[in-house]
């Protein structure tokens, strides 16, 4: 099925509808392919979901924050912004609707598919062989593709990048993939294995592609050539780019913005506002420099609030078979990043440090 049988309303209109609801309706997609296809919009609706939901718990204590503007991926002046934290969008996006559409395959959902058990038979390794049910992800990969990859619909650098990175996030997916295992023999010995492949934890292709994102690769484009638009030369400058860059790897063309500060036609909200840790349990040396990282280095103050928390307590069993809890307040000291006073203002060995990509 080639891209050009759905017609997608726009990327805007799409994404706007997951910003809206917990998942897109299929009256996101006007298709006019086989009416099967219409089965797969609300998988694909629920992991482009899944995709945003992720994108929040990665970036949950820095600047930038994957906020709703985040897949509304135009700036003011009506060119898409090719950034790093766009780069991420699109990986843990494409990622996202790969991955539901994989795991409903393999639970039965979809009458057209199943789990994958084409190497069955096939010996894996010394003491193991192929069998049970993998994740059918060669199913996922391709009806993601015909999804997602049919937003894109430019032909310029911006697009190229946004389709590569759009792949990263399905290789990702891939790449995550774990063995399981099942022991056969007398009495338990597990002297062969039946193994088979099966999804990892959505959080741990988030952990994945995080780590891509710090790791990722900025196209320095010969400017004068792309300039040409669609021409021979602008088509040879983007080939030699892309020539070098590895097939996993998140590339973008821009920096990233100063997200410290609101930036409204940009759809930043800066970090005024922002809420902070400080202390807790099991934090990690990040979440702990969270308030010097959205605070203290973006020039505004830290300012704690307490806030009255109502929560279940003194929960007991009682037979058969409830268990009654009381309703106990108590407060709760919480930090948030606040403007300084006018009067005081921000000491001079206190530099904004946002070069680079730093969120």
């Amino acid at each position: 099925m080639k891209r050009s049988t759905f017609l997608i309303l726009s990327i805007a209109g799409v994404y706007g509808a997951v910003l809206q609801a917990a998942a897109w309706s299929v009256n996101n997609f006007l298709m006019t392919g086989p009416k099967a296809y219409l089965t797969y919009s609300s998988s694909v609706a629920a992991g482009a979901h899944s995709g945003m939901e992720e994108c929040k718990f990665q970036f949950g204590w820095e600047r930038w924050n994957c906020p709703e503007s985040a897949l509304q991926l135009s700036t003011h002046n009506r060119l898409r912004s090719a950034t790093r934290e766009t780069s991420f969008v699109h990986a843990i996006s494409s990622a996202g609707v790969m991955y539901t559409l994989t795991r409903n395959c393999s639970m039965g959902d979809f009458e057209s598919c199943g789990c994958d058990d084409s190497r069955n038979g096939r010996v894996g390794g010394r003491g193991w062989v192929w069998g049970g049910c993998s994740d059918n992800v060669e199913f996922g990969e391709r009806i993601s593709k015909l999804f997602v990859d049919a937003l894109e619909t430019g032909h310029d650098t911006r697009a190229l990048i946004n389709l590569h990175n759009n792949e990263v996030g399905r290789l990702a997916v891939k790449a995550t993939m774990k063995r399981a295992c099942k022991c056969h023999g007398v009495s338990g010995s597990c002297s062969i294995q039946t193994c088979w492949l099966q999804l990892a934890e959505f959080r741990e292709i988030g952990n994945y592609l995080k780590i891509k994102y710090d790791q990722a690769h900025k196209l320095e484009m010969d400017k004068r050539r792309m300039r040409a638009g669609n021409s021979a030369d602008s088509r040879g400058a983007t080939a030699e780019t892309f020539h070098h860059v590895h097939a996993a790897e998140l590339v973008f063309l821009e920096d990233s913005p100063d997200y410290c500060t609101r930036n409204a036609s940009l759809g930043h909200h800066g970090t005024e506002g922002r809420e902070c840790l400080q202390t807790g349990k099991n934090l990690s040396q990040w979440e702990k420099r969270s308030c010097r990282r959205l605070c203290t280095e973006c020039g505004l103050r830290v300012e704690e609030r307490r806030t009255e928390v109502v929560a279940s307590c003194n929960c007991k069993f009682h037979w058969c078979c409830t268990v009654r809890c009381e309703q106990c307040r108590q407060l709760v000291a919480k930090h948030f990043c606040a403007r300084r006073d006018a009067t005081a203002a921000a000491p001079n060995h206190i530099k904004r440090r946002n070069k680079g990509h730093k969120r």
